[in-house]
This record gives structure tokens, sequence and C-alpha cells, in this order.
């Protein structure tokens, strides 16, 4: 077990926490029902038993499948491919996710620069593609030869002209830089005793996302950890409460999470094992601590403003306003 720092809030397990949170995860070794499949974790690849999962049986598919570099994932190493294997890659599981999303059910698949030409192509065979939402991942190592790599893209598309979208459950509160005001009053903004905020609309292009780091909770030594907040985004302007999403590449549970914070059923599968038991103990914190950070009173915050930092009360005001509103 590493050694942390005192202030070091990484998630770590014990040997006795193993043992235990162990007990909750599955192996789907046959066809099985619905019912059996929502808010469980499976240590499956998707590939080998997506013909298990029932057809048109999810409303809401986040997939964060490895991006097309060589990349170390606990024992698995993931070898970058040539550009049409690693599509011929992209489209062998796509089809099957195409096979279980409801039809008025809509997906999400991240990629970086590199793969997200592949990602396009492949979705545009069996989706109808909506947009493609670009963030800014200020994380990342300087480059003497290049340009540093400093976003992602996720690529959002449906299963036909049907489908769920609520931008006023993802609106951003921005701090208003040079207010504007009829009568003496404020036009589009409020004042408030922390300074002047506006609501707006989401865009495709985020830059208020927070990478997980070392004094996060929520983070874990995942390599590649995407933010509670980034996925709490798409779970909230794409399902209702309720409504199942499901992730074909858990990891360290990130999706599964968001989605049980946020009142939704939930499922996934991921092939590293010490990924789904930091996932089962993220989902079992879950059930006493609904917080996400940078998201509260049903409102997103600007990345590292007071309020993003700070309105993440341990209670259930973050998550519920939503599913009661």
């Amino acid at each position: 077990m590493k050694i942390r720092s005192p202030r070091n809030r990484t998630l770590t397990l014990h040997q006795r926490e193993i043992e235990n949170y162990a007990k909750h995860i599955r192996i789907i070794d046959k066809s099985i029902p619905i019912v059996d499949l929502e808010n469980t974790i499976f240590e499956n690849n998707f590939l080998e038993i997506a013909d298990y999962i029932p057809s048109d049986s999810v409303d809401l598919i986040v997939a964060d499948p490895p991006y097309n570099l060589a990349k170390k994932f606990g024992d698995l190493d993931f070898k970058k491919k040539k550009t049409d294997e690693y599509i011929e890659y992209v489209d062998s599981w796509m089809k099957q996710l195409y096979r279980i999303l409801k039809e008025d059910g809509s997906i999400y698949v991240c990629s970086d620069w590199s793969t997200s030409t592949a990602i396009d192509l492949s979705l545009q065979k069996y989706f109808k593609v909506r947009n493609r939402i670009t963030w800014e991942r200020e994380k990342g190592r300087g480059a003497l030869s290049n340009w540093k790599n400093a976003s992602e893209d996720i690529w959002f598309a449906t299963k036909s002209d049907t489908y769920y979208f609520n931008p006023d459950s993802v609106k951003l509160k921005r701090k208003v830089i040079a207010p504007y005001r009829v009568d003496g009053k404020p036009k589009d903004w409020e004042e408030t005793s922390e300074g002047n905020y506006r609501l707006t609309f989401p865009s495709n292009f985020w830059n208020d996302i927070t990478i997980p780091y070392w004094s996060m909770p929520e983070n874990t030594d995942h390599p590649t950890q995407k933010p509670e907040k980034l996925i709490a985004k798409l779970v909230l302007a794409s399902s209702k409460p309720g409504d199942f999403v499901f992730d074909p590449f858990l990891g360290s549970g990130t999706t599964a999470v968001v989605a049980k914070k946020l009142g939704r059923k939930y499922s996934g599968t991921e092939i590293n094992r010490e990924y789904l038991l930091w996932a089962a103990k993220r989902l079992e914190i879950a059930e006493s601590n609904l917080s996400i950070q940078g998201y509260q009173d049903g409102v997103f915050w600007e990345r590292n403003s007071f309020s993003e930092m700070n309105r993440t009360k341990t209670n259930k005001n973050a998550a519920s306003e939503e599913l009661f509103s």
C-alpha cells in the first residue's frame, strides 16, 4: 500500500475492506434479466457478455473506452493500434451498445483528439450524432515540439429523433464581470453576498471541470478517472430520476456513483478487479454522501471558484434538488 501524506484524501482499501467489497461484485455468465442488472457492477469484458444484456433496456449510456494510446491500466497494458484497427475495435462494441439502448435513449462517448474521428465515424453508423462536447482538461504535461494536450471530447448521440434532454438541469452559474441594470435593477443576473452571478445555458465547450487530485475524496489511483462533475452533467441532461444508466468501461466507478447520487439506476462492466473494488467502496460512501463537487442547489459552479470548492456539504440538497423539481 502506498504511503500517503495525512492530508491526502485519495481513496484507499485495507485488506478487510477488500474482502467485504468483493462481495458486491458480480460476474455475468448467462442471459440476465434487467432487474438483476440494475444497481450492480460486474467483473466482465463488455464485449464478451454483451449478448447476455437485454435489448432496448438502457436509458443512457456513458462510455469512456481506452483511447488509442499505449497505457497501463493496473495489470492490463493497452497497446496503441493502427487507425483502421482502432476503428474496428470501436465498432465491435458500438453496435452492441446500439442494441441495448432504448429507442428514446442517449449515448455519450469520451475521446481525445487522436480518437475523436474514429468515435464519430462509428457512432454515425448506428446513432444520430447530435454534438461534440469539448472540455478543458487543465492537467497535462507540456511539450517542447507540439501543443500541450489540454482538452478532451465527448460525443453526444441518440438512437432516434425522440429523446430526453433537459438543459435547465445543467446551467452554469458564472460570475458577472460587467453587470447591466435596467431601472437600477439587475438584468438577467443576481446580487449575492458572495458576488454577482448569472445562470447560463450549457454550451458544447466546458471550462469549469476540475480533474480529481489528491485532496479530493472522489480521487482514486485510476490513471484516467473522469470527474464526478463532468459525468453529472451528462446524467442530468440526458436522463430522468429512476432511469437506467450503463457504463461498459466502468473503471473506478464514476458513472455508477454519479447515477446513484442523482437517483438513477446504474450498472457497468469492468475487467480490472481493483478498480471495481474502488467503485464498490465509492458506491457505499454515496449512500450517505450525495455531494458532487461543483454542483449545488441545482446548478454548476465555475471551476476553482469559492463556491465550486466549498458548496459541497455532506447533505442531500445537492442531489435531491433535481430529483424532486
